[in-house]
């Protein structure tokens, strides 16, 4: 009988990635495809045509040591196992076609498969491949199912968004490349899995536990800082960042995580909490689990676990570094979801990960899966790490007023810590309050009872504060914008029938996000007089002139202190607030007509708002746009100045798709962002 022999295997990539919704990951070497649905191979045979009655086909797919070993039938199987099949249908002798079907809880990973054809005379030809597994929240059976489309375009098919940051009361949005399609991520991703301890402690258990999400998740979440492994970022919250990147200069994952796979897997430096949450946002996508980027305003780190953070400052207003507890202006972390078959079906959907360095999660530097819903209902029992979360969002913060080692004054807020939790909206460049999903929102009636129902206040920003004799306002007249004077209102009220004699500090620092702030740049003294009941308002303004130069990309600590100078008791408000950027604009000619492989253009302008002269760098980025960074040296612009940069572009991919654009200012430590949202159709 004339032999037969396998020539060559076909992995069918176009067709199996548009079936599998991957088709962002046509670079690959490997095909790619997503676990609980069938892939289509097929074969080029030699010799004779195939016998289905007197030849047999047999796969064994391969994950490190694990394999499973299945006869190639006409039928399909049991979804819960590996199986390949044929369509009696549509069967060619000479160039079958073979289905792969991988059960919904196959881990994920990088298989070698291997393809026997037997003959009736005992004659064997084999031929080998590869394919990379993920996960599949289109498919029902999967962990990570979520059951709407446009859900799963935001969360596993984006690869751009909006990250924020500021304050609660004046949100910034920055743009950020996700670039989970850039050659050599899905790599880098997949590498991250292998070089994790897990992996180099027990091959065979790794590659078993991978099938699940929750594990998954947590390795991941340990694996992008380094602190206990290889992993990708280096976290640094100092002033000094030489041997490495400014963390605000990142625009997105790719370069971070291809830089990482080439150094071979040396921490790149640096990240601080936005930037270890996108990059982890990436992988998790990357892999097939749906994910988004989600800030907390008011973030409480407490170190010692009693839920209270204490924060202290002088008898002047000047805010004092007198403990470990802190409160972050913002804080990012991510946000998975999954199915919690460990913990029951009440605790599935969102689950909190974050993979900011801040505390160990059983000996190692990680947090979650927290359920989201778990926190809200504060059920610190359950895995992962709910208690640590839930201080985040809901730690009462005491404000201690000191002089020489004694106490003043002690206000207790209850409201401050988790005053807003957000993620971009879904398909918007916006965010969405999620805040109601973390925890119980109190009404208006139900508010601090130190805020005086006397004295309405519509503004953007207002911090009341109660002591027995006076109630004090602190009002930010409108969000403060960069190259304006800071208008704020100090409203003092006399509670008693007794004329007061006051002592009154203002003072103002500059702060970053996650630490105290610095030294007192701007203040204001005086002494004020109080007719019985009476109650005054006092309009103050910081210059730019005053803050330019100290505040940059940081925020301001702005106090109160008012001292009774008959009794000596003294009374804070506070009110810590970001001062709006300028931003760049991006306008593209022909925006309704941009097709891939075919060159446009685009003009970044920017106007100087600062009251002098500024020079710096400019950067334009755009993952499935621009193949590499375009960066063009600012000379220098005088105030009011306005800066044009011509630029071209040419798409290589169809979707929405993200031109950013960032000024990095010299001489002041702040850069100036912009972003475009194009549509690149088909042609």
């Amino acid at each position: 009988m004339e032999a037969l022999r396998i020539k060559h295997v076909n992995l069918e990539h176009p067709e199996n990635l548009a079936r599998h919704r991957t088709p962002g990951f046509s670079s690959s070497k490997e095909l790619v495809v997503r676990r609980g649905e069938p892939f289509r191979i097929s074969l080029q045979l030699e010799g004779r045509p195939f016998n289905p009655t007197t030849d047999s086909l047999r796969i064994k797919v391969m994950l490190g040591r694990l394999y499973a070993t299945m006869p190639v039938t006409s039928r399909r199987a049991s979804s819960s196992q590996w199986y390949a099949y044929v369509d009696p249908r549509f069967f060619n002798p000479q160039n079958p076609s073979i289905f792969i079907f991988s059960p919904a809880s196959a881990s994920v990973g990088s298989y070698r498969f291997q393809l026997f054809v037997f003959t009736q005379g005992g004659q064997r030809s084999h031929a080998f491949g590869k394919f990379t597994i993920l996960c599949n929240p289109w498919c029902s059976e999967d962990a990570v199912h979520i059951p709407f489309e446009d859900q799963r375009e935001e969360y596993v098919q984006s690869d751009s968004g909006l990250l924020f940051m500021g304050t609660a009361m004046n949100l910034v949005s920055r743009p950020w490349s996700f670039d989970q399609y850039e050659h050599g991520v899905l790599e880098a991703c997949l590498n991250l899995l292998q070089v994790s301890p897990q992996h180099k402690r027990n091959r065979r258990r790794d590659n078993l536990n991978r099938n699940d999400p929750v594990y998954i998740s947590r390795v991941v979440s340990a694996m992008i800082n380094c602190e206990d492994d290889r992993g990708v970022l280096k976290g640094n919250w100092s002033e000094e960042f030489g041997q490495g990147v400014h963390p605000s200069s990142w625009t997105g994952s790719g370069d971070i995580l291809k830089q990482w796979a080439r150094s071979g897997f040396r921490p790149v430096k640096y990240g601080q909490c936005w930037v270890f949450a996108a990059v982890m946002c990436t992988v998790m996508r990357v892999l097939g689990i749906p994910c988004r980027v989600v800030t907390n305003y008011n973030s409480a780190h407490d170190t010692n676990a009693n839920l209270v953070i204490e924060e202290y400052y002088s008898e002047t207003g000047k805010k004092l570094n007198l403990t470990r507890d802190s409160i972050w202006n913002f804080h990012v972390w991510v946000e998975c979801w999954m199915t919690r078959r460990d913990l029951g079906s009440g605790m599935d959907g969102w689950q909190v990960l974050d993979p900011t360095p801040q505390e160990r999660s059983k000996g190692v530097f990680c947090c979650g899966p927290s359920p989201v819903k778990a926190i809200k209902r504060k059920l610190v029992d359950l895995f992962y790490d709910v208690p640590f979360v839930y201080a985040e969002v809901n730690a009462d913060v005491h404000t201690i007023i000191v002089n020489q080692g004694q106490m003043l004054s002690v206000n207790k807020n209850t409201e401050r810590v988790g005053a807003h939790i957000c993620t971009k909206a879904v398909g918007l460049p916006r965010p969405q309050n999620i805040t109601g999903d973390y925890k119980f929102i109190k009404s208006p009636t139900s508010s601090l009872s130190s805020r005086s129902p006397i004295i309405s206040d519509d503004s953007p920003s207002r911090t009341a504060v109660s002591s027995k004799g006076v109630v004090i306002f602190l009002t930010l007249d409108k969000p403060p914008v960069t190259g304006k004077p800071i208008l704020f209102t100090v409203k003092v009220m006399n509670k008693q029938n007794v004329s007061k004699m006051m002592k009154m500090h203002i003072n103002a620092q500059a702060k970053e996000y996650n630490h105290g702030p610095s030294d007192t740049f701007w203040e204001d003294h005086g002494v004020i007089q109080l007719a019985p009941t009476e109650a005054i308002m006092l309009q103050k303004q910081i210059l730019p002139t005053q803050y330019e130069d100290v505040v940059g990309d940081d925020l301001i600590n702005l106090t109160v202190v008012l001292e009774d100078m008959a009794s000596h008791e003294s009374v804070l408000a506070a009110e810590e607030f970001n001062i709006v950027s300028p931003q760049l604009t991006i306008q593209v000619a022909d925006e309704d007509s941009i097709v891939p492989h075919k060159e446009h253009t685009a003009t970044v302008a920017f106007i100087n708002p600062f009251s002098h002269p500024v020079s710096g760098l400019l950067t334009i980025a755009g993952s499935g746009l621009m193949h590499n960074k375009t960066q063009f040296r600012m000379l220098s612009l005088p105030s009011g100045g306005r800066m044009e940069q011509n630029i071209t572009f040419i798409p290589s991919m169809v979707g929405e798709k993200m031109l950013q654009a960032s000024l990095s200012v010299s001489d002041i430590n702040i850069s100036i962002r912009g972003f475009k949202m194009l549509s690149v159709k088909s042609i």
